[in-house]
């Protein structure tokens, strides 16, 4: 009896030791989370590489740039498609940017719509597009012969507020927020994007010695606010605004804003963080976005913590801990600044570790639910040995995005397959798409050699599959050596608001 019982609690610790096991690896490798990388337009940072480049280059680069991340296991690219007052792609609201041409207003030769173009490819490489609009920064310096006549210096010059070397929209303009906002719905109502993105730029940061001069408007609209009050009304308006807009266009696309990181300093407010920053959102920036979760505004926030983790002025550890701690109605994810590595004053950055660590970190705040890196030239044949550890550790296996809070539902529809074919080279079978729910991505699940199927592993995720034609069936074919000796997969839909179906499993020896 004795030894009975003994070989019972050796099987009892033997079950637990795997089960928390598994608990670690998906805690190490989770199958839902957020992985972006800021693709920035503005004076070519990321792309085009240049704005003379012809546009079979920008393409290539572009596409260069989705297939370099998604090697590394992203899921989403956040992409400047309006910086200074332009357009990556045709409107009659903007002309389009020299960025993208070499002039302003001159289209693409030969033409074509880039953010058509671009969303299409995104979406091939199972990536969400947010497209990102940087909404009140109208030219990046005082050079106006750079600009089209249609700009909106031209047009409204009224709109425009002359401050630090730049021209900027006047945010307490009603007539200025009612165009950004019709902006921002030509883009929801003509493209299939994931969400509208707006970075830290509202109101600019201040500048020493110079005056945002908004003194007129705040005398015909102040309505007996302090000008600091008056000025996050004005931000909290559009921003409301932008979030209603969206919603009754299209509800599953999201509304995300990545603010400035420090949203007061606790020497000035005791809600604020343990922060030493020079410049903070709520009181230079006017934009408080602890007022846009609690609002229900925005559907992700993605705070800019662009410093290393024990940084003395503005610690990514406790700025995390902060956004955590005050974070609600509203998915958080971290912005990290991969630009600093190996060229940064904080020599904490020349440590291949330090970004790893911050995703390491990040993920021990479970309402935390990813990351967005600044920004895609980082990684772009750059800091291999940082890529090389995200690869073999943190980033390992891919991830689906987290179904933001206020988009879950429930995908009523399973894949129906057909077609059943297998040979040495290859498995196959057709997917049909469902005739009463609206889906974008067909899921393709297979286990390793002697491992079970479980669509929760991350491990066991094959690929990810773009519906183009909701009347053609999808052909999904595996390759042997993905399915390895396994007769075996399993199949999901995933819809617009990003939620995952119930599986359909798939026997290639019937």
């Amino acid at each position: 009896m004795k030894n009975h019982k003994h070989i019972l609690l050796l099987i009892a610790i033997l079950l637990l030791s795997i089960c928390n096991s598994s608990a670690q690896a998906s805690a190490t490798n989770p199958k839902n989370e957020f992985r972006a990388v800021w693709i920035a337009t503005v004076v070519n940072i990321d792309w085009p590489k240049t704005s003379t480049d012809n546009v079979a280059k920008q393409k290539a680069d572009y596409i260069e740039i989705l297939d370099t991340y998604k090697k590394l296991n992203y899921n989403a690219v956040i992409v400047q498609i309006r910086s200074v007052g332009d357009a990556f792609y045709p409107t009659k609201l903007a002309p389009w940017s020299r960025f993208l041409t070499g002039k302003e207003g001159q289209a693409p030769k030969p033409y074509f719509d880039t953010l058509a173009w671009m969303i299409a490819e995104t979406h091939a490489r199972g990536f969400e597009f947010h497209a990102w609009l940087n909404p009140y920064r109208a030219t990046m310096d005082y050079n106006t012969s750079l600009l089209s006549p249609e700009h909106d210096y031209f047009k409204h010059s009224e709109w425009m507020i002359k401050y630090g070397g730049k021209y900027y929209y006047n945010p307490a303009l009603p007539e200025v927020q009612n165009h950004l906002l019709k902006v921002v719905e030509e883009v929801v109502q003509n493209y299939d994007i994931d969400a509208i993105h707006f970075d830290d730029y509202f109101y600019p940061y201040r500048i020493k010695g110079e005056l945002f001069d908004d003194t007129a408007s705040f005398a015909q609209y102040g309505n007996g606010m302090s000008i600091a009050d008056w000025r996050r009304s004005n931000v909290n308006t559009f921003v409301k605004e932008v979030s209603v807009s969206i919603k009754n266009i299209k509800p599953w696309v999201q509304f995300g804003i990545s603010p400035f990181g420090v949203w007061r300093n606790k020497s000035v407010d005791p809600r604020g963080s343990e922060t030493e920053a020079g410049q903070t959102n709520y009181d230079d920036l006017f934009a408080d976005p602890l007022a846009w979760m609690e609002n229900k505004w925005i559907d992700y926030l993605v705070p800019q913590l662009y410093w290393s983790m024990d940084h003395p002025k503005a610690s990514y550890s406790k700025l995390l801990r902060w956004w955590s701690e005050n974070s609600t109605n509203t998915a958080i994810y971290i912005g990290n600044g991969t630009y600093k590595i190996n060229t940064d004053s904080d020599k904490r950055w020349n440590n291949p570790n330090e970004i790893p660590n911050q995703i390491d970190i990040t993920r021990s705040y479970k309402n935390v639910q990813g990351n967005a890196f600044f920004s895609a030239k980082s990684f772009l044949n750059r800091n291999q040995s940082v890529t090389k550890l995200l690869l073999e550790n943190q980033y390992k296996y891919p991830a689906l995005p987290n179904v933001v809070p206020n988009l879950i539902r429930k995908v009523a529809e399973v894949p129906t397959v057909n077609s059943i074919a297998k040979n040495a080279i290859s498995s196959r079978f057709n997917v049909t798409y469902p005739l009463n729910s609206s889906v974008r991505y067909v899921m393709i699940y297979g286990p390793t050699t002697q491992t079970v199927l479980d669509i929760n592993d991350p491990s066991q995720i094959i690929d990810k599959i773009a519906f183009n034609d909701k009347k053609e069936a999808l052909e999904v074919v595996i390759p042997s050596y993905k399915l390895d000796k396994s007769n075996t997969c399993a199949v999901t839909f995933i819809d617009f608001y990003g939620n995952e179906s119930e599986a359909t499993l798939v026997n290639f020896t019937l």
